[in-house]
């Protein structure tokens, strides 16, 4: 996908390709192992290579990129046991965001979720762009409706984790339908003030979320086996 940004404001470029280069990452676009070189990535956007730079740097201090001597930068690999960790700490955190969030629902939040509702009940389950932008919204509105910031401040800190672990877990068919209707079924339940069927909503979500991640992993791991043995045999 070819972007061009005109150097208008440095701040807002420097901002664009960070954000540009990350959604890249967690959407599978580059692999782990895969160089990032700064002069094809400027010419591909058509900045200057400083803005890379530094986007490369915040990528390098959050774990998603690292310099490895005489290669440059390449995607790090993120462990499977770095992800299941997040999926613990989410399997507390976010069933307590959707428990504050039934408690303390208003007629505000309650609109607000109506409109989210009727938006994802209309989102074509190909339409992949807008689907992903939606898991990221839907995911905040849920965490800020609990009226917690500091709850909100750690789910706000784990969302590029759940990002790439959803993303990865789309590759198992009709993981993206069956995510899109539970995150509806929990939003209904949080409009309704239902904390305890949105609390066990939110578990069954975030433990389908898991076994489908571990079927990608185990199929990538398959996939890889086989092409080891066919290399031996081919020797």
């Amino acid at each position: 996908m070819d972007r061009t940004w005109e150097e208008n404001n440095l701040i807002s470029i420097r901002e664009h390709a960070y954000l540009y280069l990350k959604k890249l990452i967690l959407e599978g676009e580059y692999q782990a192992g895969d160089r990032l070189v700064e002069r094809e990535l400027a010419a591909k956007l058509n900045i200057s290579r400083t803005p890379i730079r530094e986007a490369l740097f915040r990528l390098e201090t959050q774990g998603f990129v690292k310099t490895v001597p005489r290669k440059g930068v390449v995607i790090s690999n993120i462990s499977e046991d770095e992800v299941l960790e997040v999926f613990t700490i989410l399997s507390s955190l976010e069933v307590l965001a959707v428990k504050l969030a039934a408690q303390r629902m208003d007629t505000s939040t309650q609109k607000e979720l109506d409109l989210k509702i009727k938006e994802l009940m209309e989102l074509s389950e190909q339409d992949e762009e807008n689907f992903n932008s939606e898991h990221i919204q839907m995911n905040r509105l849920i965490n800020k409706a609990s009226k917690s910031p500091k709850l909100y401040e750690i789910l706000s800190g784990l969302i590029d984790f759940i990002h790439m672990a959803a993303n990865m877990g789309y590759e198992t068919p009709g993981r993206r339908k069956d995510s899109l209707k539970e995150h509806i079924d929990i939003m209904k339940a949080l409009r309704d003030k239902d904390a305890e069927i949105a609390e066990y909503l939110m578990r069954i979500h975030i433990e389908n979320s898991k076994k489908a991640y571990m079927a990608y992993i185990n199929s990538v791991k398959k996939r890889d086996l086989l092409k080891f043995q066919q290399q031996n045999v081919y020797e």
